[in-house]
């Protein structure tokens, strides 16, 4: 392809709204651009990276058994009322009505529809084990669509769902499938990790999240120091400390009710105090099915939502009291809450309830208590898993200890077992002629979103450094002075020629610009592998060559680089 007949609108100035590495380098190398919020279009040299990625996604399905199929992006209401999420999705699903007033929603994911066709299809275990998957556009009406591709309300997935007949061969199929993530990430040239995850929306007893590691992940995931540990931290267990950790446990301090005016935050009392965090308790009140709930954590903690919302009897999801009603219930304003003698019931996480002599609100305002004790001076309260894990704390496994990393999500896969399979009456006949409901998997890879994850790893000052496996182009062929020099334009176009012939994608930069703005525009796109032809060189029977990631040059002999090319694109 030559740069003079292909739309690459690169930008030297990054638009004002771009937050991220990802967001800015897609809008400047013209990869994207913003129609409206949370919606983009896809420009020549962005459409190549998504259609590489699918292509590896393509071949990977396909090892693993995967049958390739499409389904619409419009659902009627009837499906998702048979699963019972009509109502529970929430506004993120995008619901509109036909011409005959008739409801459908812009598909958000495609559980239900597969689990339709499947039922209508599918009927007798021979024709099991069976996995379905396309790539398709979803959309979901994100509140606050950022980053630009990566947090989009439209964007592309694949998404597949398996139908096994017992526990047994579901297990087969979604290793298979895990393994299929793995070698997709793998060839897309990406450091990543695949976490225990919370199924969320989706639902299922058990699922993972595959991470591309990135200091501007939104996730945050943790993962043991010495064995093969890793879970979300919406997921990671934070482990009740064993009794030789907690604090001050020799000593029993006595109560003390102490004036703390105008001190509201964890923060400002600890400082008022002179006290740390660790040592002040801090209480939050939510809603549950039945009333008000206290929940207890450490001040150097943070509430995990997740976790506090799938304790039963709490709301989910999780909503937090207001606080007229916590004024008016509990007689005291948010700030200078605490567990004594408070009448609702507490829920304090391990660690909180393994503190001694612990400080926390006196349901007073402007009051604080000292030196208060579990058991002693409250005596009615559970203990859960409410907080988020953090450096240092044990691995769950028991090996080691975990830290943490940030990372972005570019993959889900979940064990759904018969949550949708039961509610939509899926079932087949089993080898006795009985009515069997088969057993489920989801398994989705947001491919839009990849594109992004790779930017966000492999980038520097000067623009992208795409992996050789889905850069648009394999080969940047700069020809400089190339209107002007028949010399310069008989040896590029000999090797933009000799490259076609050999199978290797190339972009001829053929336009009248300034070295200056070639050299530019190219780090910018980050075509792994660079031929720079100049007069200079070739008046030495020499070109330059120069890796995307690598700084140095080497000068070649002409004849020799198709050849070094072809060897580059294949290793």
């Amino acid at each position: 392809m030559l740069s003079s007949q292909l739309l690459i609108p690169t930008l030297k100035e990054t638009p004002a709204d771009a937050e991220t590495p990802s967001h800015r380098l897609m809008l400047r190398a013209g990869l994207i651009r913003k129609v409206a919020s949370g919606l983009y279009t896809w420009l020549p040299l962005g459409l190549m990276v998504l259609r590489n990625i699918e292509t590896i996604i393509r071949e990977e399905m396909e090892k693993a058994n995967a049958q390739e199929l499409l389904m619409p992006v419009v659902q009627p209401k009837e499906l998702w009322q048979e699963s019972g999420r009509w109502e529970q999705m929430g506004l993120e699903m995008l619901r509109m009505q036909d011409r005959h007033q008739r409801d459908f929603c812009m598909g958000p994911t495609h559980e239900e529809v597969i689990t339709d066709l499947f039922r209508n299809e599918i009927h007798s275990y021979k024709q099991l084990p069976c996995n379905l998957y396309q790539i398709q556009t979803k959309f979901r009406d994100e509140i606050r669509p950022r980053y630009g591709v990566m947090r989009a309300r439209e964007f592309t997935m694949k998404d597949a769902y398996s139908f096994d007949l017992d526990q047994t061969a579901f297990d087969r199929t979604f290793t298979g499938m895990h393994a299929a993530y793995t070698r997709i990430l793998e060839r897309t040239g990406v450091h990543f990790r695949a976490v225990e995850a919370d199924s969320g929306k989706i639902g299922g007893a058990k699922s993972y999240e595959f991470h591309v590691l990135a200091d501007s992940g939104e996730d945050k995931i943790a993962f043991s120091d010495t064995s093969d540990y890793a879970a979300n931290i919406e997921k990671a267990e934070a482990i009740p400390p064993a009794p030789s950790e907690n604090t001050n446990q020799s000593i029993t301090e006595e109560k003390q009710r102490v004036a703390t005016p105008n001190q509201k935050s964890i923060d400002s009392v600890c400082k008022f105090l002179k006290i740390q965090k660790h040592t002040a308790l801090k209480t939050l009140i939510v809603e549950s099915e039945t009333g008000l709930v206290a929940l207890v954590l450490r001040g150097d903690h943070e509430l995990n939502e997740i976790k506090a919302q799938n304790i039963a009897g709490v709301s989910n999801p999780l909503t937090f009291a207001d606080e007229t009603r916590i004024n008016a219930e509990l007689g005291c304003p948010v700030g200078s809450l605490g567990p004594v003698g408070l009448e609702i019931p507490i829920i304090a996480d391990h660690s909180a309830a393994a503190t001694d002599n612990f400080t926390c609100g006196a349901n007073e305002n402007d009051f604080h208590f000292t030196g208060i004790n579990w058991n002693r001076d409250v005596r009615a309260f559970e203990c859960a898993d409410l907080r988020n894990v953090v450096d240092g704390d044990p691995s769950p496994d028991g090996y080691g200890r975990l830290q943490l990393k940030r990372g972005i999500e570019v993959g889900h896969i979940f064990q759904l077992g018969t949550l949708y399979s039961a509610a939509m009456k899926a079932t087949i006949q089993d080898k006795e002629g009985k009515a069997l409901t088969p057993i489920m998997g989801c398994y989705g890879m947001g491919v839009t979103r990849l594109v992004a994850a790779v930017i966000e790893q492999s980038h520097d000052d000067s623009g992208i450094i795409w992996p050789l496996s889905i850069a648009p182009f394999k080969v940047h062929l700069l020809a400089l002075n190339y209107h002007k020099s028949e010399q310069v334009r008989t040896a590029a176009n000999d090797i933009y020629t000799a490259c076609q012939k050999a199978g290797i994608k190339v972009l001829l930069d053929d336009r009248g610009e300034r070295p200056g703005i070639k050299f530019a525009d190219a780090d910018l796109i980050g075509i792994p592998l660079r031929v720079t032809v100049g007069d200079r060189a070739l008046a030495d029977g020499n070109i330059e060559f120069q890796s995307r990631r690598e700084k140095d040059k080497q000068i070649l002999p002409l004849d020799s680089i198709v050849t070094l090319l072809k060897q580059a694109c294949s290793s």
